[in-house]
């Protein structure tokens, strides 16, 4: 993966011109009221933008897994009627269940320079997770084949009509203000980092980070690993984990991560005491007896489920001297306030560093915004899945298809 150069909002003429905008609507619903608006509020730069320069602007977005069948549950109605207060100028909504039906045609028709409108969800049609293209040019053809702006970073590393196909029958694809921002601080801060570059990486599965870890190796000088993941790891150096999380399956590889890591003269720091219990707290906030031990003292019976004291002031000492610091995962079960304190303590730790500290989405995201130290760090990432594939090195087709400059 290369330094990223591409087409953005502020590169493209739309006065007069129908723009197409993908945007990451999917935010949660408890009847039909939003209840997290971020993705929306995160939105308005881009939109307000395009509005400013005289484009006809149709949004468009997914919001959960409607699976090509149109449920009301999962229409998009209520995010129109919050961007219509949020933007202050109606933002009319094509009820269409077929997406690209007589009401959008309509509305797309009528748009006057400075109009807003938005779609129905784009996964009521079946073809846009498999990239149809009969989808893909009806939408094209709904901004008369002119311009197509992508600002979902959250849906960036899926290949569907609305993120990648449309882009092909449009004279003009760019990159809105969020995406701009994470290809400027994930891509670009992990390609070409201002070193000493730390990675911390948490969260419950070892799997699903594997070539996160692989692609981060040859980059970090300083791979830190909590949460349940580190469990394996412990394992792999021959310690006893109790009933902690663990994937039997990858002890082989955490050893030859170790042994690689060596190699390369990365270091990486591990757990050396955890916070235990005798089961996973249920409900999942409830008030448990835990204590803590030396990482390779894990009792038989029992399992960690934070890190502990020493491991807290080890992980916060090697982000003082940092100048980059990717987060991505949590170092315990924050859910709960006893076992939050490993989470917290590296919260607090990217707070008060100087370095540029970037949040990769998803639950360390999370945890950072409902823990209040959001607004003190440099970025924090919009997409779970898309920021975890962006780690590994892939190319994201959201991007991909975007015009360079």
């Amino acid at each position: 993966m290369t330094s990223y150069n591409k087409k953005s909002v502020d590169d493209i003429q739309v006065a007069g011109k129908k723009v197409l905008v993908r945007c990451d609507f999917n935010v949660p619903l408890k009847n039909g009221v939003i209840t997290d608006e971020n993705r929306i509020v995160a939105a308005l730069p881009t939109i307000k933008k395009l509005m400013a320069d005289g484009g006809r602007v149709i949004l468009c977005s997914h919001m959960g897994k409607p699976k090509g069948e149109p449920k009301p549950e999962l229409s998009l109605a209520p995010v129109a009627k919050r961007l219509s207060e949020l933007l202050g100028k109606e933002v009319v909504f094509a009820a269409d269940d077929n997406v690209v039906g007589e009401n959008a045609k309509a509305a797309a028709a009528a748009l006057k320079d400075g109009d807003v409108m938005l779609l129905q969800n784009t996964r009521y049609r079946v073809e846009e997770t498999k990239n149809g293209e009969a989808l893909s040019k009806e939408l094209a053809e709904l901004c008369d084949g002119q311009v197509f702006v992508n600002d979902a970073f959250g849906a960036a590393h899926r290949a569907h009509c609305s993120t990648v196909g449309v882009a092909s029958f449009v004279k003009e694809a760019a990159v809105g203000y969020l995406m701009g921002k994470e290809l400027q601080y994930l891509g670009n801060a992990v390609e070409n980092p201002v070193r000493p570059f730390v990675t911390i990486l948490g969260g419950a599965k070892v799997a699903d980070k594997l070539n996160v870890i692989e692609n981060l190796l040859n980059k970090a000088d300083t791979l830190i690993i909590g949460g349940g993941m580190a469990y394996t790891f412990l394992a792999a150096k021959g310690y006893g984990t109790g009933t902690s999380l663990l994937d039997a399956e990858k002890i082989g590889y955490c050893k030859e991560m170790l042994s690689k890591a060596e190699e390369k003269g990365v270091k990486i720091l591990l757990p050396v005491d955890c916070v235990i219990a005798d089961a996973f707290p249920n409900p999942i906030d409830a008030e448990i007896a835990i204590e803590t031990v030396a990482a390779d003292q894990i009792p038989d019976d029992q399992m960690g489920l934070d890190i502990g004291e020493k491991t807290r002031a080890l992980f916060a000492e090697a982000v003082k001297s940092a100048k980059t610091v990717v987060w991505n995962g949590p170092m315990g079960v924050f859910e709960n306030p006893q076992l939050a304190k490993g989470t917290v303590a590296v919260a607090e730790a990217l707070a008060e560093t100087e370095a540029t500290t970037i949040i990769g989405g998803g639950d360390s995201a999370a945890a950072v915004n409902t823990l209040g130290f959001g607004s003190k760090m440099t970025h924090i990432s919009t997409g779970g899945g898309a920021s975890l594939e962006f780690l590994e090195g892939k190319v994201l087709p959201g991007i991909a298809c975007v015009n360079d400059k």
